[in-house]
């Protein structure tokens, strides 16, 4: 009798013991579960000023290699006065002539040798002066540098014409100053200009975003990795539940 008594306990002890090694290998799972969380860490509060910023450089970069290049060619005329005219007026007439350097009476004159329609026309040309110099600055565009320039010769050769007709009225007439070539490089930006200001761009955006969005405080990863120890020692510690439980079955066994 006394040795099934001892069988007994040994096989109760056995059990006790498997259940502890059970319950320990569920502990060390529920912690490993616990760790793999903890290190799967949300994204940092900045990640959209380098995303923004990455995205404005691939989209200004795409954007210099697609767009197809463009040529600028410039011809220049100067307002000279007549023996009896000042300086002065002439500078005035020059301020006066690049007005309506792009009117639709000028572009009337330079469409056939510009070769293009007057609609076109008008938006591939520009005039500038100075309110130091009686001289105009006029500017072809276009995808062709030949075109270009032949658009900005036309112009100027056009504005002479009108206004040397009037030069005996006004005192002041128009000379051509120099001629307009064909550019050999293209005056629109390229692909890595294009990607640098996209870039900028994006990142600005990015900080923009940052800037404008709710300041609602988000956990930071250094909370984050110092609180999982904490977690995960609390979790090991079996509940009060448990340990009644367990007491209630050793004092019925």
């Amino acid at each position: 009798m006394a040795d099934t008594a001892d069988q007994k306990k040994a096989e109760k002890a056995e059990k006790k013991a498997e259940r502890k090694g059970d319950q320990r290998k569920a502990d060390q799972r529920k912690t490993d579960r616990r760790r793999r969380k903890v290190r799967l860490l949300p994204p940092p509060a900045w990640w959209p000023l380098p995303a923004a910023a990455v995205l404005g450089l691939a989209a200004g970069g795409a954007y210099g290699v697609l767009k197809a290049p463009e040529y600028a060619a410039t011809s220049y005329v100067v307002a000279v006065p007549n023996e009896t005219t000042e300086p002065a007026t002439a500078l005035g007439f020059a301020q006066a002539y690049a007005r309506i350097a792009t009117s639709s009476s000028t572009l009337a004159y330079a469409q056939p040798r510009a070769g293009i329609s007057a609609g076109r026309l008008r938006t591939q040309v520009r005039a500038e002066t100075s309110p130091e110099s009686p001289m105009i600055a006029i500017t072809g565009t276009s995808k062709s540098a030949a075109e270009a320039a032949d658009i900005a010769n036309a112009v100027a050769d056009a504005l002479s014409l009108s206004s040397n007709q009037a030069a005996k009225n006004t005192g002041v007439q128009l000379l051509l100053f120099n001629q307009a070539v064909a550019p050999s490089e293209p005056a629109s930006p390229s692909a890595a200009i294009s990607g640098a200001v996209g870039l900028c761009a994006g990142g600005l955006l990015g900080g923009l975003w940052l800037l404008a969005r709710p300041a609602g405080r988000t956990r930071r990863p250094e909370e984050q990795l110092l609180a999982g120890p904490v977690v995960e020692e609390y979790a090991s510690l079996p509940a009060q539940g448990d340990h009644t439980e367990t007491k209630e079955k050793e004092s019925v066994r």
